[in-house]
């Protein structure tokens, strides 16, 4: 299912399948695969950007300091997902940081290099790639717009919305989603604090609106879920 309106830290390519594991024949060498404990930093703010990087395992998060220094998280991101994209548009140095989330993260670094090759000789891919540039850009203009307009509820809720249009299987009238965030992630991204999050998913599992443990969230009816 595909909802054009989702939030920000979803995408619909997968790019493990395109160029993890092992080898591009085009390329004619390897892309090595880089393991991350949890809390690593991939790159830091004002690094130089000289490569695309793909998540072959584990969740990244991509996140940016406000001036106070308080963390401000944009995006986490799972297997089959890509970041550092805005090389490809210019961008020499990292605006953002980029940083382990599991024990065991894999990444598939490529240079700037290769991904233009690639995407010189396939359209396809060429047209994938800055659809994801332009997707994400959007996705993060609302989460702006939901942070600006709405309080806390509605962004939680909207969040879970999005997440059963973008992730979710239907069983029935219900919605299945495997829930890889934490508590404290969904506050992360919603601008809210864990204990807010945690209020709210209890409040909605006492009106038996949606279901969850630490494995997945379970929607009951997305049309109540408002």
């Amino acid at each position: 299912m595909k909802n054009r309106s989702g939030l920000w830290y979803f995408e619909n390519v997968n790019f493990v399948n395109i160029f993890c594991p092992q080898k591009i024949v085009e390329l004619q060498h390897q892309i090595p695969h880089k393991t991350y404990k949890k809390g690593a930093f991939i790159y830091f703010t004002g690094e130089p950007s000289e490569h695309i990087y793909i998540v072959k395992e584990g969740r990244v998060k991509i996140g940016s300091y406000s001036e106070d220094g308080k963390e401000i998280v944009k995006i986490i991101l799972t297997a089959g997902e890509i970041f550092g994209e805005l090389a490809l548009t210019g961008e020499a140095n990292h605006r953002d940081f980029a940083q382990a989330l599991d024990d065991v993260t894999t990444i598939c670094p490529m240079t700037i290099k290769d991904m233009q090759m690639l995407m010189a000789d396939d359209q396809e891919l060429n047209l994938k790639i800055f659809k994801m540039v332009g997707d994400r850009m959007r996705k993060l203009e609302r989460r702006i717009e939901l942070l600006v307009s709405k309080d806390a509820r509605t962004r939680v809720v909207e969040f879970l919305r999005d997440m059963a249009m973008e992730k979710g299987q239907k069983v029935g009238y219900e919605t299945l989603i495997k829930n890889y965030l934490k508590h404290q992630d969904i506050a992360s991204l919603t601008g809210t604090s864990r204990q807010t999050v945690t209020t709210i998913l209890n409040e909605l599992k006492e009106k038996n609106i949606i279901n969850f443990d630490r494995r997945k969230i379970l929607i009951r009816d997305i049309e109540k879920l408002k």
